[in-house]
């Protein structure tokens, strides 16, 4: 593999390879490809035959230890596309008995430009469409299912991490559910942008040294072999030389990484205790959480998650770096691109794996905790403000503040005892409406 020998010398050497997916979709690629060129008689049966045996081994993983270039390469893969390309040669050379070459026929009608575009849009369509998408079904339906068996669950609200009148956890956790949807949608929509693809632009778009049925031949088998609803770009142009599908991937990726990095923060706020901190909710844990405190443990699973979001909100900014490389007819910054969002694609999908059945399935609220720290809060003379005005409910407040109960202090204020009862019935409280409105006269 004289190119590839020569490569390993002149791209950089950082152990960064490309993802199985991408190895994958590049196999396919070739796959396609020599049964096109086959079908259009520009390539004979018997070579073929073997690139098509060789370029499936590829597919399926038999020759990654020979798939050796680093991601950190030529801007245009060109790289890992001839690395690819000489695997696929030697091996279908040694099937048929024949000489098969590299250029001459397993890249025949292609470029690196238009394939390995082609391939990192293939390969991060698919891992969404099969890995994160179901991931994001299942951490809604958690959320769903927690929303709703938390939904009588009375605590206090915060703000600025300051007393707040009360909420229920259910609508706490109903919010990340509809954030979780919203994300979903949004990813649904940028994901169908990857699945125009350039293949048959050749070089620099214009499909030279391709047979015009080329393009929408090989897509069509592509499409079969991959059960992605893959189609020929509407401009080849376009797609080779902008990576803005892959951005706005990249940046439903982004969302869901910040909602997951804050639902994951606030349930280490609840979490926090036993005895020094929140403790609205309890998380089983299987691990011991220190090497030195026995008994310790840690929302071990939470922090891993939220590690792999900050990583992937890093990723993007590697990938909106990556898609301003080059210049007129090329993208110069493929490699990276395809190598950073699908690693964001297969650390959300096994964060949100993970997250659902080992934090959000196994939450159990501390009904009683949740509810007395509510009715401490000091934020709950709010609900005086429609009868006293807020000057002397602030008054109030500042009794609270300095350690008086707000039924002391709103006994001292001349508030009936019947009328505070039911001005601080936690329930009312957390819906809409106006309750001292009742009370009025």
């Amino acid at each position: 593999m004289a190119y590839t020998g020569k490569a390993l010398e002149v791209f950089l050497e950082t152990g960064t390879r490309f993802p199985r997916r991408i190895i994958w979709a590049l196999g396919l690629v070739k796959y396609a490809a020599a049964r096109a060129n086959a079908s259009l008689g520009l390539l004979d049966d018997a070579r073929a035959e073997a690139i098509v045996r060789a370029a499936l081994e590829v597919a399926e993983g038999l020759h990654d230890d020979k798939i050796v270039v680093d991601v950190f390469q030529t801007g245009s893969g060109t790289g890992v596309n001839m690395n690819v390309n000489e695997v696929i040669a030697d091996r279908a050379s040694q099937i048929s008995g024949l000489m098969v070459h590299p250029n001459d026929h397993v890249n025949m009608g292609q470029s690196s430009n238009d394939v390995v575009p082609t391939a990192i849009r293939i390969a991060l369509a698919y891992e969404v469409e099969r890995g994160l998408l179901p991931a994001l079904d299942k951490v809604i339906l958690s959320l769903d299912n927690l929303a709703s068996r938390t939904q009588g669950v009375v605590k206090p609200g915060r703000t600025h991490l300051r007393d707040a009148l009360p909420v229920t956890m259910g609508q706490e956790f109903s919010a990340y559910a509809d954030a979780y949807r919203r994300a979903r949608g949004f990813t649904e929509y940028a994901y169908k942008l990857l699945l125009d693809i350039p293949l048959g632009g050749t070089a620099v778009g214009t499909g030279l040294n391709a047979h015009p049925d080329y393009p929408k031949l090989a897509v069509s088998f592509l499409r079969e072999a991959t059960g992605l609803d893959l189609r020929v770009a509407s401009s080849k142009f376009r797609a080779m030389r902008l990576l803005s599908d892959i951005v706005a991937v990249s940046s439903a990726f982004k969302v869901i990484a910040l909602d997951t990095w804050r639902l994951c923060q606030d349930l280490r706020l609840m979490y926090s205790g036993p005895n020094t901190g929140f403790n609205e909710i309890d998380i089983p844990q299987e691990i011991a959480g220190s090497s030195m405190m026995p008994g310790k443990v840690n929302p071990v699973t939470i922090e891993a998650v939220m590690q792999a979001s900050s990583h992937v909100v890093g990723l993007d900014n590697s990938i909106t770096m990556a898609s301003l490389l080059g210049e007129l007819e090329l993208s110069m910054g493929i490699p990276l691109a395809g190598y950073a969002s699908i690693r964001q694609a297969t650390l959300l999908a096994e964060s949100l794996n993970k997250l659902a059945p080992l934090v959000l399935d196994r939450i159990k609220p501390n009904v009683e905790r949740a509810r007395k720290l509510a009715e401490s809060s000091q934020a709950l003379i709010t609900v005086l403000a429609p009868i006293i005005g807020y000057d002397r409910a602030s008054e109030i407040s500042k009794a609270v503040y300095k350690g008086k109960t707000i039924k002391e202090a709103l006994r001292e204020a001349g508030v009936p005892e019947d009328l505070i009862s039911k001005l601080l019935d936690m329930e009312k409280l957390t819906k809409p409406g106006i309750p001292a409105l009742e009370h009025r006269g």
